[in-house]
């Protein structure tokens, strides 16, 4: 199906028909029905099974999903591997989710896709998701351009998860920490086992969670093998560099001294490390050290810590839970303490706390907090926001627009001050066009 123009539907129509399904990952925690796999493996079935006509690296957790998916897609494409990619949520176009060598789907084939898998809903007992439909999409779409792997993201929990119809070869979970408990929870030990439903018999697990109750959890899934950080697999050494970080990562299989992540933030090492095992689990042998680096010398993680202005410094972050908020925090005082005091764009979904988010992203170098809705229907509104700010002694101002927020940020902030975009990827998504839309009319 890739580089043809499928007759039918167009992008607009393909949009409109997502638009009207119902959006799971924007409605407001706790009115979802009992969760099923039920509709996506019958839409499966009726699609020929596509998810197993490769084989899938299937990623969870709590944080660091994307870019750990990210990084295992640029590691298994220098071993010159075809590789499709699914992640969640986009940033900017859906097209972002679906990705074929690193490149999003093109407009038509998205529309033929779409439009495929519309035609099979009258077959189904109930309509499906948003996220289904992609996800269908997805799997559908790896199979029609014959990738060689499919690096899959969780969208949410993982036992649960549409993505979940697949049979990983290697299952992959970053971490655990306290995020959609309302739906997951309440515990972590909760949470743990949710994530854990992607585990299946034969696979592989690399394990980036080190709590030692909560590891058990995942080990009691019955996967055939474990790599466990700081076991397996370990960051040996971590060190700031310029526009990134050096790091030594061990696997079962090798030592990779001094590579280079141009990326910022320390837990970006600990990433990579997972990326590197969970790619050497699948090939079932190291991989070459120049590889490596060719592969993590050309990483980009949009949204992530991306320096997107330099006078004024203006970062986008999609810190979007508290123990996310902690690592960025964590990252500006290593990385950009010289950039200070900042001025911070903060918007967030429910039911995130916004005073808890303050104080896990630091208040005492900020000047300023410019609170916004992100553009979704779990926004907490930007006077909530505005107000937990003006209790922790901040002066705060309210805008009714990403855009509006950004450009108050960027008037307000000398040249050599620090604006940080952060709270929720659909607020960095937002903002990031909004500053590119600046840059194309000056």
């Amino acid at each position: 199906m890739a580089g043809t123009t499928p007759a039918g539907w167009a992008y607009s129509d393909a949009l409109a028909y997502l638009d009207g399904l119902v959006n799971l990952e924007a409605v407001v925690a706790g009115v979802v029905a009992q969760p099923t796999l039920r509709r996506i493996h019958r839409l499966m079935a009726l699609m020929g099974d596509a998810q197993r006509a490769y084989p899938v690296v299937h990623l969870t957790g709590t944080n660091g999903k994307g870019s750990t998916a990210r990084m295992i897609t640029v590691l298994l494409a220098a071993m010159g591997l075809s590789v499709g990619t699914y992640t969640s949520p986009d940033l900017e176009r859906v097209n972002e989710r679906l990705a074929w060598n690193e490149e999003p789907i093109d407009d038509d084939d998205l529309a033929g896709l779409i439009e495929a898998v519309a035609a099979l809903e009258p077959l189904l007992d109930e309509a499906p998701s948003r996220f289904e439909v992609l996800t269908a999409a997805a799997y559908r779409w790896f199979a029609d351009v014959a990738v060689d792997v499919a690096v899959v993201e969780v969208g949410l929990g993982g036992r649960w998860d549409a993505t979940n119809v697949a049979d990983a070869t290697v299952s992959v979970v970053t971490n655990v920490s306290a995020d959609h408990a309302e739906i997951l929870g309440p515990t972590l030990v909760d949470i743990a086992a949710e994530k854990a439903g992607i585990v299946k018999p034969g696979a592989l697990l690399v394990l980036g969670e080190t709590d030692p109750g909560l590891a058990g959890v995942f080990r009691d899934a019955g996967p055939a093998q474990v790599w466990e950080r700081d076991v397996e697999f370990a960051v040996e050494a971590n060190r700031l560099a310029h526009g990134g970080r050096l790091v030594d990562v061990r696997t079962p299989g090798a030592s990779y001294k001094e590579l280079y992540l141009p990326v910022h933030g320390a837990h970006q090492a600990d990433n990579a490390a997972v990326a590197l095992a969970a790619a050497e689990a699948f090939f079932g042998r190291p991989l070459p050290l120049d590889l490596v680096e060719a592969a993590f010398a050309r990483l980009r993680l949009p949204g992530r810590m991306e320096v997107v202005s330099r006078q004024p410094l203006v970062l986008l972050d999609g810190a979007h839970n508290p123990a996310g908020a902690r690592a960025a925090a964590a990252t500006l005082a290593e990385e950009f303490e010289a950039a200070s005091p900042r001025i911070l764009v903060l918007g967030m979904l429910r039911p995130r706390d916004p005073a808890e988010m303050l104080e896990a992203l630091g208040v005492a170098g900020t000047r300023l907090v410019v609170a916004v809705a992100p553009p979704s229907p779990r926004a907490v509104p930007a006077a909530d926001v505005a107000a937990a700010a003006t209790a922790l002694g901040v002066r705060a101002e309210m805008s009714a627009s990403v855009a509006e927020a950004v450009a108050l940020a960027h008037a307000e902030a000398a040249d050599t001050e620090m604006v940080l975009v952060t709270g929720s990827l659909y607020l960095v998504g937002a903002a990031g066009a909004a500053l590119r839309a600046v840059e194309t009319n000056q």
